[in-house]
């Protein structure tokens, strides 16, 4: 997995640039310098938005033309059926909003609510909707199949992501460059890239076909797909 600086939305983006692609934590407001440079190509993989406001916050983002691949949505254990139903509108709108603009949504739920949102984004047949890994989350498997992103701490335990055979972007919060560098290498090192998942092999995968070149197995395969 490759990692991304996060930072602040209002923070000066210059010093950023060579980490790039990079993702933002929307703080309601953005340094002017940043829709600047996403309109002269600098990468911005994805924004955080704030759980309190997120259409608020995701059509702001939108309208600034930063150019994100993905809008983080914060989402709960929806505790009454208007709070489902809520949820669902805030969904809605945002699809609707990122729909032509390249930008796709991926929540990141609470942890523990996996199963209670999934049920719910189901009923509503949002197929369109992905997911985002944190720290917090406890049931990766349910999300696999629609697991587009992820955030991490500097000492955050990626094996479950390992697992599953991630290796999108991850992004990591941090305050300058040279700590961003210093942790994502660490955190390179501890968790060295697994392209298969370690229990299962995808499906339609011959096991008895050599892999394409570059392709690297878990440790539970040999070099051909077998057990080992």
């Amino acid at each position: 997995m490759r990692f991304v600086p996060q930072i602040p939305s209002h923070v000066d983006p210059g010093p950023w640039v060579p980490l790039a692609p990079l993702t933002l934590r929307w703080e309601g407001g953005l340094h002017p310098d940043w829709s600047t440079l996403a309109r002269r190509g600098l990468a911005i993989h994805a924004v955080h938005l704030s759980g309190e406001s997120p259409v608020e916050d995701g059509l702001a983002v939108l309208h600034a033309s930063l150019g994100p691949d993905f809008l983080i949505v914060p989402a709960v254990r929806p505790q009454t059926r208007e709070a489902g139903f809520r949820l669902l509108g805030h969904l809605e709108t945002l699809l609707e909003a990122a729909s032509g603009r390249g930008a796709k949504i991926a929540l990141s739920i609470e942890g523990g609510a996996e199963a209670a949102v999934l049920d719910l984004l189901a009923q509503a047949k949002a197929d369109a909707v992905g997911f985002c890994w944190h720290p917090g989350t406890v049931d990766a498997a349910r999300l696999a199949d629609r697991l587009w992103c992820g955030v991490c701490g500097p000492t955050s335990d990626l094996r479950p992501l390992q697992k599953l055979g991630y290796r999108w972007d991850m992004a990591l919060p941090t305050e300058d460059p040279a700590s961003f560098r210093a942790q994502a290498a660490a955190l390179a090192a501890a968790h060295p890239e697994v392209i298969f998942p370690e229990e299962i092999l995808p499906p339609g995968l011959d096991r008895a076909a050599e892999p394409p070149e570059g392709f690297a197995f878990g440790r539970h395969w040999g070099p051909t797909g077998n057990r080992s």
